[in-house]
């Protein structure tokens, strides 16, 4: 018997990608603009204008699957170097140290850039997947 829902790899594999970019695009947009909320006044500069093009241009090629396999990478190192500067240093788990979303987007991202933009991605139409 086929597992369940596995007729639907490639379409399911689209959304996570879609969705994960379009979620990640917001950190940028928050840290580079103030949208749809500002960042608290007391975060360091270079994580402003370092982490915030990162995620805005990344999450945006990572949802459109444009430069997918090397956006989806950019952004899974920069969620491991998230993870342990900002969470890893409070404790060793991330149920402990609020670190759970980096660690998802590190191994989300990770996951991405080892499987390329798929179905419904730019990198499909040029056939560079």
């Amino acid at each position: 018997m086929k597992p369940f829902l596995s007729n639907y790899n490639p379409q399911v594999y689209a959304v996570m990608r879609i969705v994960a970019g379009f979620l990640f695009l917001w950190h940028g947009a928050q840290k580079l603009f103030g949208f749809p909320s500002a960042m608290p006044g007391d975060v360091p500069a270079f994580i402003t204008y370092v982490a915030g093009p990162i995620e805005l241009i990344g999450g945006t090629l990572i949802m459109i699957g444009l430069f997918t396999r090397w956006a989806a990478f950019i952004a899974s190192g920069q969620m491991a170097f998230a993870y342990w500067m900002a969470h890893g240093t409070k404790a060793l788990l991330p149920i402990l140290n609020n670190g759970e979303l980096a660690a998802l987007y590190c191994f989300v991202f990770l996951f991405i850039s080892s499987q390329g933009g798929g179905i419904w991605s730019i990198d499909a139409l040029k056939n560079d997947d």
